[in-house]
């Protein structure tokens, strides 16, 4: 399976951003209508939300909406206040060396991520990280050495809240610590359960469980699979293999301190990587975070790309996975 992949770099939302835009966006309104319009939250009710819990990015969604050409259905979209339910699978662990060093699993649907690493400085903030909606993030970093990624909570509940890419996005905008980052999360309201685990420059790290029905915890965890403290949903989870994942990745954490190298190479084979393509939980990239040196790397069976984000470079390449398989592996 092909995939091309392309990393954008534009400092103020400018031509690029709208250009992306425009040619993501049939696809993502095909999404976010899939339920009807009258199942999302209006234009007002999203943009009080936004105004409530992260007024400081109002500025950069304003600007935003006026580059998708400021009508109601991509400004309610790009609100990501009450999108549409989407689940994923992921794993992500903090290495247990001196360098602050996050790496994660993304496991979704080959076709529907936007294959997209976007570099900006909005409002003087340096950010870099893989894109979700074209401004929210399934994982990242900025420039004062905070990094982050998600993990589905496997929870089926959803609520009142944000999609958790833009709440990735406001941390790392407002951000430069763990704790920093911890009390953010604690208060966002989020739609459907996620894990986020956050590492600083000084490698202190934390993992937030958010829920849309319960107050987020806020724990020392290095790792996250596909479940909170305990599996509430049971075919979900075995499935995805979360628990399994999970003590793997524990395992490797209270032993001997792993090479850097080695640690990182596990995400690449069984248990962590995941074949299941055709069933939308397939291993779609390995991203390394080194927060404290600004580096980004993404890493795939056959290939790897690395990134600086003082000295980003845009490119394009064609990424070739394994073939689509039926069941994990």
């Amino acid at each position: 399976m092909e995939l091309v992949w392309r990393a954008v770099s534009e400092a103020e939302p400018g031509p690029k951003w709208a250009g992306l835009f425009q040619e993501y966006w049939p696809g993502y309104r095909d999404w976010w209508l899939r339920e009807g319009a009258d199942a999302r939250p209006t234009y007002w009710e999203s943009y009080q939300a936004l105004k409530a819990h992260m007024p400081e990015i109002l500025p950069i969604y304003d600007e935003l909406c006026d580059l998708a050409g400021g009508g109601d259905y991509a400004s309610r979209f790009l609100s990501f206040y009450g999108p549409p339910a989407y689940l994923s699978g992921c794993s992500q662990a903090i290495w247990p060396g001196k360098e602050p060093v996050l790496v994660r699993n993304y496991d979704y649907n080959p076709h529907a991520f936007d294959r997209l690493v976007l570099r900006t400085e909005w409002q003087g903030r340096t950010v870099v990280g893989c894109s979700d909606g074209l401004w929210g993030l399934v994982d990242g970093m900025n420039d004062a050495g905070l990094a982050l990624s998600l993990t589905f909570g496997g929870r089926r509940i959803v609520g009142d809240g944000f999609g958790v890419p833009l709440i990735l996005r406001y941390v790392l905008q407002t951000c430069k610590t763990a704790e920093q980052a911890g009390r953010v999360l604690a208060r966002i309201p989020t739609h459907m359960s996620y894990n986020v685990t956050v590492v600083d420059a000084k490698r202190n790290f934390l993992t937030a469980l958010m829920a849309p029905d319960r107050p987020a915890q806020i724990t020392h965890a290095a790792v996250a699979t596909n479940h909170q403290e305990r599996v509430e949903w049971t075919a979900h989870a075995r499935f995805t293999a979360t628990v399994e994942r999970e003590r793997y990745l524990l395992q490797r954490l209270t032993l001997h301190v792993e090479p850097e190298q080695k640690f990182i190479g596990a995400f690449l084979k069984p248990p962590l990587y995941s074949s299941a393509f055709a069933q939308g939980f397939g291993t779609l990239y390995t991203a390394v975070y080194r927060p404290r040196l600004g580096q980004m790397e993404l890493r795939w069976p056959r290939a790897g790309w690395a990134f600086d984000i003082a000295d980003f470079v845009e490119d394009q390449r064609s990424i070739f996975t394994p073939e689509p398989a039926g069941t994990l592996q």
